[in-house]
């Protein structure tokens, strides 16, 4: 297997699993050996961490980075999400932070180098109050997981590649080396959301982009409204263009499936795994 081909894994939340034995039953069954695990049903005592990570290692399978979701995000149309997502609501920040705290301390537990979620929508006024009460809590959020020596890396989703890149330049400007946030790029987000070409993006973030999801999409007709998900390689994404933009900025590390559609999830993420071959392998 190349090197390419041994950095592909899934997103557990795609194989939607109800327990960790059906988590391990899933990933064995689309034939990947790197996980991005969902961290909250650690945290809240739902699954247990060891046995989580005895039954993926008795499948040679390994936790290569950690996922949070935010309370109360609301994804039935852009306008909802732009309300409720990510760690913009006043109503749901303390929560929030509290459950980061938890969140990485099972990172720490793991062994886990990153943790990703969405950061919500930063006003592209820099003007704007909230742009400042953002920029406090991204900080303090990456504080607290690189207490613990873990990263941060947000979703592409609700700015554009250049406003990304300023905001996370201004956030870099006040963390330490060790907690630097990232960029957790996902193409079929770009598109999804109306942000722009996922190629050109990433010539935009280049180096700060430290994990991919490997989703596809394909863009709304009408202004406003959501983009829709699609099996990978049935989508809008130029995957070869994109794999090579990913080249060129020498970008070397994990690539991880991600489907968040559909009811035949093993399926498409078995089928998603032999189109990334094509260009990995």
């Amino acid at each position: 297997m190349s090197d390419s081909l041994s950095r592909l894994g899934v997103c557990s939340w795609s194989l939607q699993p109800q327990s960790p034995s059906e988590l391990a039953a899933k990933v064995r069954a689309v034939g990947l050996r790197r996980v991005q695990l969902h961290l909250d049903p650690l945290r809240e005592c739902r699954w247990r961490v060891d046995e989580t990570v005895g039954l993926l290692k008795d499948i040679r399978a390994s936790v290569v980075s950690g996922m949070m979701t935010m309370k109360g995000e609301d994804y039935s149309t852009l306008e909802s999400i732009k309300a409720t997502g990510g760690v913009r609501p006043d109503e749901t920040w303390e929560e929030n932070l509290k459950a980061a705290e938890g969140n990485a301390v099972v990172a720490m537990r793991l062994g886990l180098p990153l943790v990703t979620f969405h950061a919500g929508f930063v006003p592209h006024d820099r003007g704007d109050k909230a742009f400042d009460t953002m920029c406090d809590r991204l900080v303090k959020m990456a504080e607290v997981f690189g207490a613990r020596r873990v990263r941060l890396a947000l979703e592409t989703g609700q700015e554009s590649a250049g406003a990304l890149a300023a905001l996370l330049d201004t956030l870099n400007e006040r963390l330490p080396q060790f907690a630097q946030i990232g960029v957790n790029f996902d193409p079929a987000n770009m598109i999804l959301y109306g942000m722009g070409d996922p190629v050109e993006a990433v010539g935009v973030l280049g180096r700060r982009i430290v994990q991919v999801h490997l989703k596809d999409a394909r863009p709304s007709d009408s202004l406003g409204e959501w983009g829709s998900e699609t099996p990978l390689g049935k989508g809008s994404v130029d995957w070869q263009g994109f794999f090579d933009a990913l080249r060129k900025a020498e970008y070397h590390g994990n690539f991880v499936i991600e489907r968040e559609a559909g009811d035949q999830r093993v399926e498409d993420v078995r089928e998603a795994f032999q189109v990334a071959a094509r260009y990995l392998g």
